[in-house]
């Protein structure tokens, strides 16, 4: 999640995301900071068998905010549906600060469709009548100009799904 791509302007858009870190209350998140930006949520799909592995996590939402830790802290409210997911899973977020209230937004769209087409090709692994969904931009967006601006995880995903969608 570290590389987006590109967005209609020639620089490429690096976002700094924080570490991933446990979501269990909102006593947790303390620590967020009260700025705009993006963040994500996971769910632990394996856990690490010893020290040394690392967690698999799979990404199942991701937003933007004005106030990261307010929103993050919303998460936890009663009426929230994803609420007793966080709470019953082993769940972790991560957040990146992007000031740009235009940035952000497109920011969020780009890893929202990015989201949605990674559940696409994985449900069609395994259900082919699902129709594919996206979200829709208020401006066409541009997302890659070459295969050689895509990360290694993404031409990985790419020939794994027989796509090369640029």
């Amino acid at each position: 999640m570290r590389h987006c791509g590109y967005l209609g302007g020639a620089e490429a858009m690096e976002l700094n995301w924080s570490r991933w870190f446990r979501c269990e209350s909102s006593f947790g998140l303390l620590l967020v900071p009260d700025q705009p930006g993006i963040f994500a949520l996971a769910e632990e799909l394996v856990a690490p068998e010893d020290s040394n592995a690392r967690r698999m996590l799979a990404v199942f939402e991701i937003d933007e905010a004005e106030d990261i830790a307010r929103s993050l802290g919303r998460l936890f409210l009663p009426s929230n549906p994803w609420r007793s997911r966080l709470l019953e899973g082993r769940c972790y977020v991560r957040y990146a600060v992007v000031a740009d209230a235009q940035e952000r937004k497109a920011l969020a769209l780009m890893l929202k469709n990015w989201l949605v087409s990674q559940m696409d090709a994985a449900s069609q692994i395994f259900d082919h009548s699902r129709p594919q969904q996206r979200f829709r931009p208020e401006e066409p967006m541009q997302l890659y100009r070459s295969v050689s601006e895509k990360t290694v995880a993404e031409r990985a995903v790419d020939k794994v799904t027989g796509t090369n969608s640029y």
